[in-house]
C-alpha cells in the first residue's frame, strides 16, 4: 500500500443555499480502503449540474429551476430548501486520478494506474458525489470495479472531462438505438452532455441537428455536428414535422412539445436534463398516435462505461475543457458554469 496521509483537503456542500454552504477544509480524514475497493488520488474533477442541483435543492419536487440563482449567489425567495442528501457531502462525479492503495481482493499492482472513474454505483445503488464522497477532495474512495485504467496521452483536466457527461451520452444513444443513418437531434448541445453526444452519435452513423445559439454553432459545427438549429426558433417551423428519428433533450422546458412534433412515427426520445424547467406538457395523442417511445436515462450498465474508455483510447472523442478552476475557487466555477457561454466542460484541479 502506498503511504498516504491520514488528513486531506476537500471541499464540503454543508447544506442547500448559496455559494456559502461550500466550505473548503484541510482537515478531512482520508478514506479508508475497504474490501473491494481502491483509494484513488485526484487528479482533476469536474464540474457538473448535478452539483448545483443538489446545492440549491432542485431535485425536489417544487424545488429551484437550475440556475434559478439570483446574481448575488442566493437562492431565488420562496425556493424549498430540503432534500435527501446526507450533509456534509463531498460532491463531484467526474474525476481522473491515481490509484494509491488497494483494499483486500484488489490485485495491489494495480496501484499507480492513471483511472477515471465510472459515477454510477452499484450494489447498493447510488452515484458518486451523492450517496457517497466524491472527488472534490484530495483521495475518494470507489470500488475497484469502477476505477477504469486509461491509456492515453490526454492530460488530466482533459481526462477529467469526459466519465459524467460522456457516459451519460453513450447511455442516451444506447438506450433510444441510435443507428447509422438515423437523424438525432440534440437540444443543449454545446453542454458538456450535449456535445459529447454530438460527437458520440456521429461515431453510430448518425446525422445530427444540434441545437444551439449563433455564437456557439462554430464549435458544433467543427465537432462534426450536420446542421445547427438556433434555439429560439421554432423547430416544427424550420425543420418540419416528422423529420428526426430520436430526440435527445437535456432542456426541457415551455417548448417541449415540439420536441415530438419534429419526431418520425416510430421515433424515440431520450432524455437526461431539463435545464430549461422540469415541468412540460405532453399531448397524448401525439404520443400515442405517433407510437413513440420515451426514455429517463440516469443509470447505465458497467458496458457502457467500458465504450467510452475504448472510445477515448482510441481517439475518437475530443475533449471539450471551457475552463480550469483550482478546488478553492469551486464557488467561481460553478458561477461561470451557471452562466452557460461555455462549450463543453469547467474542470478544477486538485
Amino acid at each position: 500500500m502506498a503511504e498516504v496521509p491520514e488528513l486531506m483537503t476537500g471541499m464540503q456542500l454543508v447544506g442547500q443555499g448559496g455559494y456559502d454552504q461550500l466550505v473548503l477544509r484541510d482537515d478531512l480524514p482520508v478514506p479508508t480502503v475497504r474490501q473491494g475497493d481502491v483509494l484513488v488520488k485526484v487528479l482533476a474533477a469536474a464540474v457538473n449540474n448535478t452539483d448545483v442541483n443538489h446545492r440549491i435543492a432542485w431535485y425536489a419536487q417544487g424545488g429551484a429551476a437550475s440556475g434559478s440563482e439570483t446574481p448575488s449567489g442566493h437562492l431565488a425567495e420562496g425556493v424549498w430548501k430540503g432534500g435527501d442528501m446526507n450533509l456534509p457531502r463531498v460532491q463531484g462525479a467526474d474525476v481522473c486520478g491515481r490509484i494509491v492503495a488497494t483494499g483486500e481482493g484488489v490485485d495491489a499492482t494495480r496501484i499507480g494506474e492513471r483511472v477515471i472513474l465510472d459515477p454510477v454505483l452499484r450494489n447498493p445503488a447510488g452515484y458518486l458525489g451523492a450517496d457517497c464522497d466524491g472527488g472534490f477532495a484530495q483521495y475518494v474512495r470507489i470500488p475497484a470495479a469502477n476505477a477504469h485504467r486509461v491509456e492515453s496521452p490526454l492530460s488530466d483536466t482533459e481526462l477529467a472531462s469526459f466519465p459524467c457527461a460522456y457516459s451519460t451520452a453513450e447511455n442516451l444513444l444506447t438506450r433510444s438505438r441510435v443507428m447509422a443513418g438515423e437523424t438525432v437531434l440534440v437540444t443543449g448541445a454545446s453542454g458538456g452532455v450535449g456535445s459529447a453526444v454530438v460527437q458520440l452519435a456521429k461515431l453510430r452513423g448518425a446525422r445530427v441537428i444540434a441545437v444551439t445559439v449563433e455564437a456557439k454553432a462554430g464549435l458544433l459545427l467543427s465537432l462534426a455536428a450536420d446542421r445547427i438549429h438556433r434555439r429560439e426558433l421554432s423547430l416544427v417551423e424550420e425543420l418540419g414535422n416528422n423529420s428526426v428519428d430520436v430526440v435527445i433533450d437535456l432542456v426541457g422546458g415551455p417548448d417541449w412539445p415540439e420536441l415530438l412534433g419534429v419526431l418520425n412515427t416510430n421515433g424515440r426520445y431520450a432524455a437526461s436534463g431539463a435545464i430549461a424547467g422540469p415541468v412540460v406538457s405532453l399531448d397524448l395523442r401525439t404520443f400515442y398516435f405517433k407510437d413513440l417511445t420515451l426514455y429517463g436515462c440516469t443509470y447505465f450498465e458497467r458496458e457502457v462505461f467500458s465504450a467510452l474508455v475504448r472510445h477515448i483510447e482510441d481517439g475518437k472523442i475530443r475533449p471539450l475543457v471551457a475552463e480550469i478552476y483550482p478546488l478553492s475557487r469551486m464557488a467561481d466555477a460553478q458561477a461561470s458554469f451557471l452562466t452557460k457561454k461555455h462549450v463543453g466542460k469547467i474542470v478544477l484541479t486538485v
